[in-house]
């Protein structure tokens, strides 16, 4: 029977009585009261303080409880929590109530505030009370199979012992461990505390029935376990079952997904050759893998990128037939783990889903004034961007005299140009710019700003796959002292060599760097950062040290950028290195500091590095570190795109329009490719800014923002190329402006509308290149050549399904949606001066009744010629019984009216033929058909996916197979060689077998 008690005077006496019983009645009613009284018994907290501290042990934790509820009413939540402690097992952790739901909210940020600082070396004992409460709660949840939430708290508390037993105890294992995996590169910040958790799931992968080998793999990489990668793929490329053949091969393609050239390079080296090879033989079989490293006196010879092992060769087959199917297994995971196979169909892929449109080209050209150099030479960038990877170059070829305009360092960006064009062509990279390149010793009688953009766009080709020209572009530097050619050297070199950080290529840098030549120290500042990127190399320090001697700007900007470079992805690690860079007195150090924590930091969300952003961002002196730090913004949240317009959307309307530009840019970065409407909504009022640049800025990072986003499922992304359109044509429009515009309709379109700008891989790791790229494409303010750089960011939007021989089989999958939601955009038409409403025509009656009877006529021949009859007349008279004559249907005056077709309801699913392009709005509407002949294996919605054949004994129908011609034509002379190299660009590309250009629009 409940007590009603109106006022807790009577009990409070009671707790002065002597008597140890009156006592603990007293203190059970004012515990069972003390939500309704805790104002009257608040007064006594030093007499129940007292009985806790001096009384008996059976009244401790009685009291310690009830002071625990009082001062939780008095919101004194630390006082609480010590109190509660001290009420041991009263203090139920399953009571549903708010104080105890506060109380273990409070005790679990203290716990880890503690575990924290004790990993941090910072010793403070923890109370043993405190930890035993946590356990007890993570116990409970583990207990309730709340896993998930057991996950959490004992990865915030740094628990690994409970979090591998929320982990194991688990319903689904592998859901658990993929929502780990989720929430550690989510929200664990520290770097190293983010690689236990990792060692972890990796231990725990491998003692599942059925280990998950893909995600190992991920994690094994982060963790830079090459060696343990290595022993997975042997022992699935061993098996007889060739599903686990395919699942290597798959587990190879999302590793190269994650452009991590260093650690692939370090895997494909590493797997064993087979076992009956005599040493010679295996050398000879890696020699057939790695691309073949070129002479430099032989220009038109190329890398040659391998479809399988040599079959031809029987002295490279081995004598077991085991061994034998190992081999070609073991040649084709090479080829896959040196990116040629995936780059070979990606180009195919953009190759023949190419859809340029020509006439915007066209239109940029005609508007663009003869004498503006800056948008003559965007319209070669926006050219280059649009046909990215595709290796079209028809615009070139149609307006080489357009081109020839192009001068110094105009004539440098053209000729990068056509790496870009071509990037990934591998095959023909050197003998497509052979006209270009320096033929031996410093110069080759040609101009030295179109070889040093040849050795630029070769490095462009090349990028993060460098095997077979990182020695001829070497000895391209070693051998001259042209300050233009050694930067496209040095550029092209970093790019190949990206992150492979090579001692004899960071020498030939250095001393580069140490000519102190403005324009080469630049690019050798960059291309040191590119060789060293993500490495934390203490060579950062000495680079750090020259920056302070060189009295030339844009050496040291290179530097910082360079030095930024190298801390990629190093989070707490280059604290030290950021701390005393942008504590520097020289504005552009300090710059270089904002780009390092950005780089260290990138796709973090990390709330440190944001502050220190958003800081500097109002505080610091220089305008150019302020426009930074906004910017930086952008590689910091990309992870998380939806966030970036809310933090940058006051920087927005800042008053100095330095910060304006980079709040755009900075929300074109995180927002790249998502066409997230609150990205466009803070963008729109910024593309009609009252500062010229500012305009810039907005333009191409909506057009990041809009790219493959389609009009059907955004109506701004109309408007938007409107008022692109609107902005060119405009004869008085400001220069900046209009190259904005320029380049933006390049990215819109990029790649022939088949790529996006993804920073993050599938798997939530972020695309080293792609971030490289557009940190140093962002460097355009001060250098336009290094536009180019926004081209390794790209990513092709397509589903390519791949059977077991790495061939493209023809099978369909479903889009379960509008065909018009996602498809590509109509492609321009010629602007006519007169109306295109088709009018109704006139008709006379007179017209009307000569038709009318010339019919009449034929048709009683006809009859004649069926019946005998031959005499019209006759025939006439035979048909015309009960038929009215034609003449009476004619009307005085006809006119001609369209007939009212009703338009046909737009499907609400398409089916999709491999390999098709699937945009990334696209991929969740994408599953793939029950009862066909291949099956996935792994559920994926785009890139790179291996197929399972249930029917292998039927022959297979392949798909594409039309692709760029691999062979170059090497008849060209010397002598024309010499003469293209003074001309446009674009002429080399007449003395090689290249594809057809692509079929002639239909004008309507």
């Amino acid at each position: 029977m409940a007590t009603m008690v109106s006022s807790a005077g009577a009990l409070i006496s009671m707790l002065g009585e002597d008597h140890p019983s009156l006592k603990l009645y007293a203190l059970k009613l004012l515990n069972s009261f003390v939500h309704i009284l805790w104002p009257e018994i608040s007064a006594c907290i030093p007499q129940l303080e007292t009985i806790y501290e001096d009384g008996e042990s059976a009244h401790k934790p009685l009291s310690a409880l009830l002071v625990s509820k009082i001062f939780y009413h008095l919101n004194e939540a630390e006082d609480s929590l010590k109190f509660a402690l001290g009420a041991g097992s009263l203090f139920d952790v399953s009571e549903d109530s708010d104080y105890v739901r506060t109380l273990l909210d409070k005790a679990i940020d203290e716990y880890a505030s503690l575990r924290n600082k004790a990993a941090e070396g910072i010793a403070d004992k923890i109370d043993p009370r405190l930890e035993a409460i946590v356990e007890r709660m993570l116990d409970k949840c583990i207990l309730d199979g709340r896993h998930h939430q057991a996950i959490g708290m004992a990865i915030e508390c740094r628990r690994l012992d409970k979090l591998e037993e929320a982990i194991t105890k688990s319903d689904n294992i592998h859901r658990a461990l993929s929502y780990c995996i989720h929430v550690s590169y989510s929200y664990v910040n520290k770097r190293e505390y983010r690689q236990e958790i990792l060692q972890l799931l990796v231990k725990i992968y491998q003692k599942l029935d059925s280990p998950d080998y893909l995600s190992i793999c991920q994690c094994l990489m982060f963790l830079y376990q090459p060696e343990v990668v290595v022993t997975i793929l042997e022992k699935l490329l061993t098996s007889e079952n060739t599903d686990y053949v395919l699942l290597a091969f798959q587990i190879a393609f999302d590793l190269v997904e994650n452009e991590h050239q260093a650690f692939l390079l370090a895997v494909r080296d590493q797997l064993p050759d087979p076992k009956s090879k005599s040493p010679g033989q295996a050398q000879s079989v890696r020699e057939d893998l790695v691309p073949v490293r070129n002479e430099p006196n032989d220009v038109s010879e190329d890398v040659q990128m391998t479809d399988g092992p040599r079959a031809s060769d029987e002295s490279l087959q081995p004598v077991d037939p085991a061994e034998k199917v190992y081999a070609e297994r073991l040649a084709r995971i090479k080829q896959i783990l040196s990116g040629e196979t995936s780059i070979q169909l990606a180009l195919q892929f953009l190759y023949s889903h190419n859809k340029s449109d020509l006439l915007i080209l066209k239109t940029i050209k005609q508007s663009v004034e003869m004498r503006n150099s800056v948008c003559h030479s965007a319209t070669i960038c926006a050219n280059a961007i649009m046909h990215a990877g595709t290796t079209v170059d028809t615009f070139l070829r149609e307006n080489l005299d357009w081109l020839s305009r192009a001068t110094n360092w105009a004539k440098f960006s053209a000729t990068a140009g056509l790496g870009v064009i071509h990037r990934g062509h591998l095959q023909q990279g050197r003998s497509l710019m052979a006209p270009y390149l320096p033929q031996g010793g410093a110069g080759g009688g040609g101009s030295p700003y179109s070889e040093g953009g040849a050795l630029y766009a070769l490095g462009l080709i090349h990028a993060n796959h460098g095997e077979g020209i990182k020695q001829f572009l070497r000895d391209s530097l070693r051998n001259t002292n042209v300050e233009v050619i050694q930067h496209g050297a040095c550029l092209g070199l970093g790019l190949a060599a990206l992150g492979t950080a090579d001692e004899d290529i960071f020498e030939d840098m250095k001393n580069v760097l140490y000519t102190d030549s403005a324009v080469a120290g630049e690019a050798a500042g960059i291309a040191i950062g590119l060789l060293l990127v993500g490495t934390g190399s203490e060579k950062a320090t000495e680079m750090l040290a020259y920056a302070h001697e060189t009295q030339h700007e844009k050496i040291i900007r290179g530097i910082s950028l360079g030095i930024a470079l190298t801390v990629y992805g190093r989070e707490e690690e280059a604290d030290t290195l950021i701390e005393q860079m942008t504590r520097d007195q020289d504005p552009i150090l300090r710059y270089g500091g904002i780009y390092a924590l950005a780089l260290a930091y990138r796709g973090t969300s990390n709330n440190k590095a944001i502050r220190q952003l958003l800081h500097f961002a109002v505080s610091d002196v220089s305008d150019d570190v302020r426009r930074t730090s906004v910017l930086a913004l952008g590689f910091v949240l990309y992870s998380e795109p939806e966030q970036t317009p809310r933090v940058v959307s006051l920087l927005s309307e800042s008053y100095n329009p330095h910060v304006r530009y980079g709040a755009a840019l900075a929300v074109g970065i995180a927002c790249a490719g998502t066409g997230l409407s609150e990205a466009i909504s803070l963008l729109e009022p910024l593309t009609s800014d009252v500062v010229d640049f500012v305009r810039q800025g907005a333009l191409i990072a909506m057009a990041m923002v809009m790219v493959q986003i389609s009009e059907a499922s955004d109506s701004r992304v109309g408007t938007f190329r409107r008022q692109l359109e609107k902005i060119i044509l405009d004869k008085h429009e400001d220069t900046m402006s209009k190259m904005g515009a320029i380049l933006a309709s390049g990215i819109l379109d990029a790649g022939g509308r088949n790529v996006t700008i993804r920073l993050l891989s599938k798997t939530k790791h972020d695309k080293l290149t792609s971030v490289v790229g557009l940190a140093v494409f962002s460097q355009f303010w001060y250098w336009y050549p290094l536009i180019y750089f926004i081209s390794l960011s790209f990513s092709p939007t397509a589903l390519i399904g791949l059977n077991y021989d790495l061939k493209v089989p023809k099978f369909e999958f479903l889009s379960n949606a509008k065909p018009s939601l996602f498809a590509y955009p109509k492609p321009t038409s010629v602007p006519t001066t007169t109306s295109s409403v088709k009018l109704p025509t006139a008709v006379l009656s007179t017209s009307g009744k000569a038709k009318a009877r010339a019919k009449k006529e034929a048709e009683l021949k006809a009859i004649a010629e069926k019946s005998g009859v031959s005499d019209i007349s006759g025939a006439a008279s035979a048909s015309g019984k009960g038929k009215p004559s034609l003449e009476k249907d004619v009307d005085p005056m006809q006119v001609d009216t369209p007939v009212d077709r009703k338009a046909e309801p737009e499907p609400s699913f398409e089916i999709l033929t491999n390999p098709a392009r699937v945009v990334p709005a696209q991929e969740k509407y994408i599953y793939f058909l029950e009862d066909t002949r291949y099956v996935p294996v792994k559920i994926a919605s785009s890139g790179f996916v291996l197929l399972k054949d249930l029917k292998p004994s039927e022959p297979e129908i392949l798909s594409l197979t039309d692709g760029p011609s691999s062979a170059a034509s090497t008849t060209a002379s010397g002598s024309a060689a010499a003469t293209q190299q003074e001309s446009a660009p674009a002429a080399v590309m007449a003395a090689n077998e290249e594809p057809q250009p692509p079929q002639p629009f239909e004008f309507s």
